[in-house]
């Protein structure tokens, strides 16, 4: 298990102290960005980039992305020249459909862990520090995220998830994304609140939780912030 000591105080931490902290007792682990590019996971990725230029970007690429997301991707990864990972599942689209139907809409949880779940835990593997643009407040799911946590993968090697924004709330995050003058997915101008894949993303139904709009109210969680084990 990874020695969280250094990090004890970090709960008291601004988002560019946590950062700071982790980078500089964790010099030779290899760190790694996972990022859907929503208004969190940019302002983590801004302020990640002033240290790590080069830190890879973990993308899920489940092909059921809005056309806006990928234009999106790929003009930040243009701009800020990212060192971009397209996380891709073993199967295409089509390939999934063929053989085991429309899975997002019969069996959405199947669906997300064929397509991002599994791919992750994958692609985790060779790191030892994850960073996130997860927020307590996104959902109740979330409640008792903590800024800096060990996780376990299902192969049972264990890295430091760490998640910056954790005590951040959604009128923070707009705040800064404007102090900074970041660019914002166009999703968010249209009401949208937590955006997904297009097919299991609505606007949200319930004002208190952005994220009631994703699978048609049947579940908060994708799986790839549940499926790995907190290990401490």
């Amino acid at each position: 298990m990874t020695d969280l000591s250094y990090l004890e105080d970090l709960e008291a931490r601004t988002a560019e102290q946590v950062l700071g902290v982790v980078l500089a007792n964790r010099t030779s682990s290899l760190a790694c960005l996972t990022c859907s590019f929503q208004a969190e996971d940019i302002i983590v990725l801004n302020l990640l980039r002033r240290h790590v230029p080069k830190i890879p970007v973990l993308f899920l690429e489940t092909g059921y992305h809005f056309a806006e997301t990928y234009q999106f991707r790929d003009q930040i990864a243009r701009e800020w020249d990212l060192n971009l990972v397209n996380v891709i599942p073993r199967k295409s689209v089509a390939q999934q459909e063929s053989e085991l139907g429309i899975l997002y809409h019969d069996e959405p949880t199947k669906c997300c862990q064929l397509r991002k779940v599994e791919p992750l835990m994958e692609a985790l593997e060779p790191f030892e520090v994850w960073f996130t643009g997860l927020r307590r407040e996104q959902s109740p799911t979330r409640k008792n995220l903590r800024k800096a946590e060990d996780h376990r993968l299902p192969s049972g090697k264990t890295v430091l998830k760490v998640s910056p924004l954790a005590d951040w709330t959604w009128a923070k995050v707009w705040e800064y994304t404007g102090a900074n003058r970041l660019n914002y997915l166009p999703q968010y101008d249209q009401g949208y609140a937590s955006i997904g894949c297009e097919p299991c993303t609505a606007l949200p139904d319930d004002p208190n939780n952005p994220r009631s709009g994703r699978w048609g109210g049947k579940k908060l969680e994708c799986g790839i912030h549940t499926f790995s084990e907190r290990a401490q």
